[in-house]
């Protein structure tokens, strides 16, 4: 029995790429003036400590710190340490998000299914590798990791290419396997723990999706 996917959106068919799935919802609230500029100015400290100390080592309190404000504020605003580091992946999600799904070929529409997820999987690797401590530190509990807005946007779009490459495959259970070779928690015991170099995962995304996606 192949595993679930996550509900499609409403009035989007199986055959359809999937929608920009936003991490701020589009139907939030939204900000006074000056809520917003307090945000952004929470956010530029965050990442200016984060360039400097690494994701690892920012607290809320350094943030707040940072900010001149309460740290209250902070907590209000992002909710916690994890709400904090996505909305700084914010930015950078919804720019690959929109590459994808309507940028230029291969990466977005205009190629064929296999040299899409090529070019999906390399550019996934490569965006992860140049932020790695941050995707880390901003890893959802476990009660969460395959439900995040995310992680959901990037498995839709998955099984859309594996069912358009290969409709008579299990594409939800192959869909679930090519993602875990994505995992940021693997490629930093692939590339920080045992020295393997960026380049060696893309030529391994490669051959794994063309051993997935060939005749079944």
């Amino acid at each position: 029995m192949s595993t679930p996917l996550p509900p499609f959106p409403k009035g989007q068919e199986p055959s359809d790429e999937p929608v920009l799935m936003e991490l701020t919802p589009r139907d939030a609230p939204q900000l006074r003036a000056d809520a917003a500029r307090n945000r952004a100015r929470l956010l530029e400290a965050a990442a200016r400590l984060v360039e400097e100390r690494g994701a690892a080592n920012v607290t809320m309190e350094d943030v707040a710190c940072a900010a001149a404000v309460g740290k209250g504020t902070v907590f209000r605003r992002f909710g916690d340490r994890t709400g904090l580091l996505t909305a700084l992946l914010d930015h950078t999600e919804q720019r690959f998000q929109a590459g994808f799904l309507s940028g230029p070929a291969p990466l977005g529409p205009g190629a064929s299914p296999v040299e899409r997820l090529h070019a999906f999987g390399c550019a996934s690797l490569r965006q992860t590798s140049e932020q790695l401590d941050l995707y880390l530190a901003a890893e959802p509990d476990a009660g969460h990791r395959f439900s995040s807005a995310p992680y959901r946007v990037r498995l839709m779009h998955v099984t859309m290419l594996l069912r358009s490459a290969v409709p008579e495959a299990d594409t939800d259970l192959i869909a679930q396997t090519l993602m875990g070779y994505l995992d940021p928690a693997r490629i930093h015991h692939l590339t920080r723990q045992c020295g393997m170099p960026i380049e060696r995962l893309e030529s391994g995304w490669r051959d794994l999706v063309n051993r997935s996606t060939s005749a079944v």
